[in-house]
């Protein structure tokens, strides 16, 4: 059966076109937490465990937002947002910083890297969805 039709072979108009965000964070909690509330919103969630499993990621697949956490090993959350914004195609892409470190030299050294926002753990499913709203309209 073609994903695309009803049980009974009839067409079935696909949906309008499905976002994509990568959700970038070593915990596995936060990964799920997130990935259960975005998907529920309505996004088609891909997840990393660090900056370099995002890179990968990126690298197979186009996102249209970015959530990444700071403290992360391999490639940290600031070493990832400078190599996506090193790269001309994603240099508009929305990098969101979903981190415990809410001091203004972090937001500094978040901003200087080139992220869009930033958002402090723990996290209210809602809130990340509306923030997350705001950044792709």
């Amino acid at each position: 059966m073609n994903p695309f039709t009803s049980p009974t072979g009839a067409a079935v108009a696909l949906p309008a076109a499905t976002r994509s965000l990568l959700v970038v964070d070593d915990s596995a909690t936060v990964r799920h937490m997130l990935s259960s509330v975005l998907t529920a919103a309505g996004w088609h969630v891909l997840l990393a465990r660090d900056g370099r499993h995002a890179l990968d990621t990126v690298a197979a697949q186009a996102v249209d937002l970015v959530i990444t956490d700071l403290n992360m090993p391999e490639m940290d959350g600031i070493a990832l947002i400078r190599e996506l914004r090193g790269r001309p195609a994603l240099a508009a892409l929305p990098i969101l910083v979903l981190t415990t470190d809410m001091d203004e030299a972090t937001k500094l050294r978040a901003r200087a890297a080139g992220a869009s926002g930033w958002i402090g753990k723990p996290v209210d499913g809602a809130a990340i969805a509306d923030i997350v709203q705001a950044l792709l309209a």
